[in-house]
C-alpha cells in the first residue's frame, strides 16, 4: 500500500518517488503537504538540517526533479561563495528553465533589490551555512523573498547545524524548520540492500550488508561511506561461493573468510588511503593471513607531503623536552651529552609518560627545521593543521579562546610515525630524546 499521497499528483508518480526515497518517506510526505498544489501559496521558507549523508541533498533533488509540476533551481552555497555569485547563478539557472528568456551572457547583479527585479521563479539553497558568511541582508531577505518578489516561491535552505546558529541578532521571518534525523541501523540494511549485484541472490546480499553493519555501524553511519565499503569488500565477501568452497547459504563459512579482511578495512574508515583497485590488487598479492604487503593498514596513511612533515613535527613537539629543541634542530650547537639534560630525577621515559601540549609556533619551528625547502605559514599549512585534527591524528588541547593560540597534542603511535617518516625518508629515531 503506497505511504505518499497527493491530489495534485498521479499515483503512479508518487509511488516512484516512494521507491527513490527508502526510509524518507515521512519527511517526503511533510514537505507534499507544504508544498500544496500548484495554484495553492506554499509556506515561504522552509529550513532543513541533519547530519553529513542523512538524505537531505538527495531527497529534495529527487523530489523537485520527479515532481515536474514544481520548477526549482537548485544552488551549492559553497561553491558560490559571495552574494553577487549566487544571486547571479540563481538567475542563470532561471534563464535556462525558460526558452523565452534565455540568453548567451548572464544578467548583472549587484545587489539583491536587482535580484528581486529580475527574480521569476523558485529556488533550493544547498549547504546554506554559508550564508552566514555573507553581507547581513542576503539571509532575511531570503526568507522574505517571497513577500519582496509577490510571487508563489519557496525557498529551501540545506545545512548540516541548526537553525539557532542561523538567527540573526536583529531578528527575522522565522522558516518551517524540518529535521532528518540520522539514518537507523535498519534503514541502513534497507538502502544498502538495494544495490545487490543481479548476479547473487537478494537474500545472500542482505547477509553480507547485515555482517558489514555489525563490524562498521558501531565506527560509521555515513551512508555514504558505507556504501564505498559494501563495493569495496563484497568481492572478498564473495570468494568461498566462487571457489566453490561454500554456498551462500554457509554464513558461517562466509563470515570466517571475511571477518579478518573487514577487520584491516576498519581501520582505513574515511581515510581513503588507497583507491578501490589498489586494494583489491594487494588482496590478490595477500602473502600472509592479516598482513597488507608493504601496507599496514593504518600505518600508511596518504598524506599530502608537508601534512607528513607536519605530523612528524608534531610527534617531536609531543614527546621531546622543550630544552632539547636547540640540540635536535639548531645548527652548529656543538655535542652536547644526554647526561647534560637529564636532571637527576627524570629517568622516565617520555613516551611513557605519554605526549605532552605544545604550542602552534613550536610545531612551525621544528617544521621548518626538518624540511629541506623553506616552507613560508601559508592558509594551506594551516588548513592541513586542521585537517590532521580533523582526522584525530592530532587533537586541540584547552579552550579555543586562549590568549596565546591554540596548543596541541600528537595522538599517534612511535610505529605510525616510524611509517610515516619512512615514506619520506626522515630518520625520527634520530630526533627523538627517549633513543639518545
Amino acid at each position: 500500500m503506497p505511504i505518499l499521497e497527493h491530489p495534485a499528483y498521479p499515483p503512479a508518480t508518487l509511488l516512484c518517488l516512494e521507491s527513490l526515497v527508502p526510509c524518507r518517506e515521512s519527511q517526503v510526505s511533510m514537505l507534499l503537504s507544504i508544498f500544496g498544489e500548484r495554484q495553492q501559496l506554499s509556506f515561504p521558507s522552509i529550513f532543513i538540517y541533519g547530519h553529513t549523508s542523512s538524505g537531505k541533498t538527495y531527497v529534495m533533488k529527487t523530489l523537485l526533479n520527479t515532481l515536474q509540476q514544481l520548477p526549482h533551481v537548485f544552488v551549492n552555497c559553497v561553491e558560490c561563495f559571495t552574494s553577487r555569485l549566487l544571486l547571479e547563478e540563481i538567475l542563470i539557472q532561471l534563464q535556462n528553465h525558460s526558452s523565452e528568456t534565455r540568453r548567451a551572457s548572464p544578467v548583472p547583479c549587484d545587489t539583491f533589490n536587482d535580484f528581486v527585479r529580475l527574480f521569476k521563479q523558485a529556488l533550493v539553497l544547498d549547504r546554506a551555512e554559508q550564508l552566514r558568511e555573507m553581507e547581513a541582508n542576503i539571509l532575511p531577505a531570503f526568507l522574505r523573498l517571497q513577500e519582496l518578489t509577490d510571487r508563489n516561491v519557496t525557498v529551501i535552505l540545506l545545512s548540516e547545524i541548526v537553525w539557532e546558529m542561523f538567527r540573526p541578532n536583529t531578528g527575522c521571518f522565522e522558516p518551517f524548520i524540518l529535521y532528518f534525523p540520522d539514518y537507523s541501523i535498519g534503514h541502513l540494511q534497507k538502502i544498502l540492500s538495494q544495490n545487490h549485484p543481479p548476479e547473487y541472490s537478494a537474500d545472500f546480499y542482505s547477509a553480507y550488508i547485515n555482517i558489514l553493519l555489525g563490524v562498521f555501524y558501531m565506527v560509521c553511519r555515513d551512508l555514504k561511506e558505507l556504501q564505498h565499503l559494501a563495493a569495496l569488500n563484497f568481492s572478498k565477501y564473495c570468494e568461498p561461493v566462487v571457489r566453490k568452497e561454500a554456498k551462500e547459504r554457509d554464513t558461517r563459512k562466509l563470515w570466517k573468510n571475511i571477518e579478518p579482511h573487514l577487520k584491516k578495512a576498519m581501520q582505513t574508515v574515511y581515510l581513503r588511503e588507497i583507491s578501490s583497485s589498489q586494494w583489491e590488487r594487494l588482496q590478490c598479492e595477500e602473502g600472509e593471513l592479516g598482513q597488507i604487503k608493504g601496507l599496514s593498514a593504518h600505518a600508511h596513511v596518504e598524506l599530502p607531503y608537508y601534512s607528513k612533515f607536519l605530523l612528524i613535527a608534531a610527534y617531536l613537539a609531543s614527546y621531546n623536552p622543550v630544552r632539547t629543541d636547540k640540540r635536535f634542530f639548531l645548527k652548529h650547537h656543538g655535542k652536547i651529552k644526554k647526561t647534560n639534560f637529564m636532571k637527576k630525577h627524570e629517568k622516565t621515559s617520555n613516551h611513557l609518560l605519554g605526549p605532552k601540549p605544545f604550542p602552534l609556533d613550536r610545531l612551525l619551528a621544528i617544521l621548518y627545521s626538518i624540511v629541506d625547502n623553506r616552507v613560508a605559514p601559508t592558509a594551506n599549512i594551516f588548513s592541513q593543521i586542521t585537517s590532521l585534527v580533523t582526522l584525530q591524528l592530532l587533537s586541540v588541547v584547552g579552550n579555543n579562546d586562549q590568549l596565546d593560540g591554540p596548543r596541541y597534542k600528537c595522538t599517534v603511535s612511535l610505529d605510525f610515525i616510524r611509517a610515516i617518516a619512512r615514506t619520506v625518508n626522515f630518520d625520527i629515531i634520530k630526533y627523538l630524546y627517549d633513543f639518545l
